[in-house]
């Protein structure tokens, strides 16, 4: 769905649900004057355009013992590599985020681990053994300060 298909009901409608996912469509209905099948109906189309991706909760790595937060840069061999490098991570529970990207590195990851020595074992017994891997650099997050959705700006 192009971003000119999204009008101001639809982005009054991602502003409120950016901030609240469980809000009831009632409510949600309230705040824009429409009604319930609206919301609802608008909300299925977000969906089906790829506007809203997945909906769900996000659950507290440490509540479950998880207590480092690392960024590892990978350098691969070359560059066409990364397909396969990403299927290998994929078996990796641990990592939950992988990004294609300029700059210094090949790909980011993002992963957590219990401590530092499941940290070792992740990146030499690992990453590090993947074909195509030649380097990696670490950067352990010490605090999470922001985490939020991309504003939705409400045209006026």
């Amino acid at each position: 769905m192009a971003t000119d298909k999204i009008d101001n009901l639809d982005k009054k409608i991602l502003s409120i649900l950016s901030q609240n996912a469980r809000i009831p469509f009632k409510d949600v209905a309230a705040e824009c004057k429409v009604s319930r099948a609206a919301i609802h109906q608008r909300v299925q189309h977000l969906i089906d355009g790829n506007v809203i991706m997945g909906s769900g909760f996000d659950v507290n790595p440490k509540s479950l013992g998880y207590t480092t937060c690392t960024y590892v840069g990978i350098t691969l061999e070359r560059g066409s590599m990364y397909k396969e490098v990403v299927e290998r991570l994929t078996h990796i529970p641990e990592i939950v985020e992988c990004h294609f990207t300029t700059g210094p590195y090949t790909m980011l990851v993002k992963l957590f681990a219990r401590d530092n020595e499941q940290l070792m074992q992740l990146l030499n017994g690992q990453l590090q053994d993947i074909p195509g891997v030649v380097a990696t650099e670490t950067l352990i997050s010490l605090e999470q300060s922001i985490k939020r959705e991309i504003a939705v700006k409400i045209d006026e």
